[in-house]
């Protein structure tokens, strides 16, 4: 028993060696970033009445479609009536006066001074009278571009300020594609070499060009910075993009480091003690360690390593917790 109990145990080794999937590590010229995104309105705009009164109908609901020039709302218009009625029968008591005068000036019964007084007061009516008109032109929105009601915020016969938003309706046809980017993307938006394209959940299978339309250069809230994408050569008949339809935009820059090289995920070995590592398979087919630096994402399934691995080199992909320095490897795809 004490020959047993103190004596050292010896791990059997494998007769086999252990199967192993590796790649070939690639240097990498272009690094693609993956942001979750949505498709935006061309158009769309809040409607409100420039004066205040009381709703008498609301012709439209959510989700309709519109023409350009369809009512969207109406006010109570008598008040304004009664105002264009005062301001014309002004306008034409001044021009009336104002010939009167003029007749009576050939014959020198009036002086120039009290003509020049009825001119002017004739002008202060006719805009006084232009104006009752646009009031009353006010007292009805609607659809500055054919669209679709987004949403609807009052009810006939309610009373409405001047100002208060009452319908918002948009361009059911997007070209447009907003995310969030972290600040270390943001230097590289405006660059001529920097490429994108938005894939839809849509349709998973069809990459769409894009160009981009505009970006902020600053973050209050510390979310990152609001990004948009204009869709450039998409087949309208074939595709049917409207706002709020999620999808992937990628954000393709060039790598400038010219050592690095491109590895999938599965490849990182991260053992418990910390640190980021990859077995590389040596010509004799045996396993070494390679401790790494690991740079940016590449898509949802690669990486960009910066240290620790030369292009060419043949990486264990599959099996990485379970192998140790030196051991010898079958690779099931060389």
């Amino acid at each position: 028993m004490l020959l047993v109990g103190c004596g050292r145990a010896h791990r059997n080794e494998p007769t086999e060696p252990q199967s192993v999937k590796c790649v070939t590590a690639t240097a990498v010229e272009y690094v693609t970033r993956d942001f979750a995104a949505l498709s935006t309105a061309d158009d769309a705009v809040n409607l409100a009445f420039k004066i205040s009164g009381r709703i008498v109908d609301v012709p439209i609901a959510k989700g309709l479609a519109v023409k350009r020039g369809a009512l969207l709302a109406e006010l109570d218009s008598r008040d304004v009536e009664l105002q264009v009625d005062a301001a014309r029968a002004a306008y034409r008591d001044a021009q009336s006066r104002l010939d009167r005068a003029r007749r009576l000036l050939l014959h020198s019964a009036i002086s120039a001074q009290e003509v020049e007084a009825l001119e002017s007061a004739l002008t202060q009516a006719e805009t006084a009278y232009k104006n009752s008109l646009d009031l009353l032109v006010d007292t009805r929105i609607v659809a500055p571009f054919d669209g679709v009601v987004e949403r609807v915020y009052v009810d006939a016969y309610q009373r409405v300020a001047s100002g208060e938003t009452v319908v918002r309706i948009v361009n059911p046809v997007s070209t447009t594609v907003g995310f969030t980017a972290p600040e270390g993307v943001v230097q590289q938006l405006a660059l001529p070499t920097t490429r994108y394209a938005v894939i839809f959940d849509a349709w998973p299978g069809v990459r769409f060009n894009a160009v981009i339309k505009s970006f902020a250069r600053t973050s209050s809230d510390a979310l990152g910075f609001p990004v948009s994408l204009r869709l450039v050569g998409v087949d309208g008949t074939q595709y049917n993009i409207t706002p709020g339809m999620t999808c992937v935009a990628e954000v393709i820059t060039p790598e400038n480091d010219k050592n690095a090289v491109q590895l999938p995920l599965t490849a990182i070995y991260a053992p418990v003690g910390g640190g980021d590592y990859v077995w590389v398979v040596g010509d004799d087919d045996r396993v070494h360690i390679h401790s790494v630096v690991l740079g940016s994402p590449i898509g949802s399934s690669s990486i960009v390593v910066l240290e620790g691995v030369a292009s060419g080199d043949r990486v264990v992909v599959a099996g990485v917790y379970h192998l140790s320095e030196g051991e010898r490897v079958r690779v099931l795809n060389d």
